[in-house]
C-alpha cells in the first residue's frame, strides 16, 4: 500500500504517523510539502495531526486552502482513500470534504488522555479489522474537537452508517454530539477521526489497538 502524508506549518503527529504506516504495510510513507499543487500516486492519503497554521482564524482553516488540498480533494473524488485525524479531521470538514464542524471542547480545556471508541460501522475499508461494536482504547489531545452537525446533517449520518466511531463508556472528552469521533464521506473512502490511532499501535505504546485501522485499508486496498 503505497501512501502520503501531508504536512503542513504547525503538524507535529506527521513522525508517527509515518511510523505507523510503515510498521503496518512495511512501505515507507511519501510525506509532501503542502505547498505541492500535485500529489504523488498513492493508494491512502493523511492528514496527520498537530496545529496547523497555529490554529489561527479556524482550526484547519488556512490548511484546507493549501495548494496540495486541491489534489486531496481530486483524488478523493476519484476514490483515493484519505484518513484525517484530528487537526486532519478539522481540515477535511473545512475543505468541505467532511460535512459538519470540529468546535472547541464543552468545557474549553485542552484534553490529552486515553478514551475509549466503539466500532460503529466495521463494514468500511478503515474498520474491517475490528467486529462490529467492538470497543477500543485510543488516545486523544485537542481543544477543538467538539464534533457538531445540523440535525439534517446529523440524521444522514447516522442513516447512512457513516459515524466509524463513537466515544464508548463516558469517555466522550470533548462534548460531540451523539458521542460521534469519526465520521466517513458519503462514498465512504474519506475519513476524519479526532482520537490518534496511530499512537497505539505497538506494545511501547501499551497495546495494539489502534492498529487495526491501518491494517483495514491495507487489506482492503490489497483484495
Amino acid at each position: 500500500m503505497r501512501s502520503a502524508v501531508v504536512l503542513f506549518p504547525g503538524s507535529n503527529r506527521d513522525h508517527d504517523m509515518v511510523k505507523a504506516l510503515h510498521s503496518v504495510t512495511g512501505i515507507k510513507p511519501t510525506v509532501v510539502w503542502h505547498q505541492d499543487a500535485t500529489l504523488p500516486d498513492v493508494d491512502l492519503i493523511v492528514l496527520p495531526g498537530g496545529f496547523s497554521y497555529g490554529d489561527y482564524l479556524r482550526c484547519g482553516a488556512i490548511a484546507a486552502r493549501s495548494p496540495a488540498m486541491l489534489d486531496v480533494a481530486r483524488k478523493a473524488k476519484a476514490g483515493v482513500r484519505v484518513l484525517g485525524v484530528c487537526n486532519g479531521f478539522q481540515i477535511l470538514t473545512e475543505a468541505g470534504l467532511l460535512p459538519g464542524a470540529l468546535m472547541r471542547n464543552a468545557h474549553l480545556r485542552f484534553v490529552c488522555k486515553e478514551v475509549k471508541l466503539e466500532v460503529t460501522n466495521n463494514d468500511t475499508d478503515f474498520t474491517r479489522a475490528y467486529a462490529k461494536g467492538q470497543v477500543i482504547r485510543c488516545p486523544v489531545a485537542h481543544h477543538d474537537g467538539n464534533y457538531f452537525a445540523d440535525p439534517e446533517t446529523l440524521a444522514r449520518l447516522e442513516g447512512d452508517g457513516r459515524v466509524a466511531f463513537r466515544y464508548a463508556e463516558g469517555t466522550n472528552p470533548n462534548g460531540s454530539i451523539n458521542d460521534i469521533a469519526g465520521i466517513l464521506n458519503e462514498a465512504g473512502n474519506v475519513l476524519g477521526m479526532m482520537p490518534h490511532p496511530e499512537n497505539l499501535i505497538e506494545a511501547l505504546h501499551g497495546g495494539f489497538d489502534g492498529r487495526g485501522l491501518f491494517e483495514s485499508v491495507a487489506t482492503s486496498l490489497a483484495a
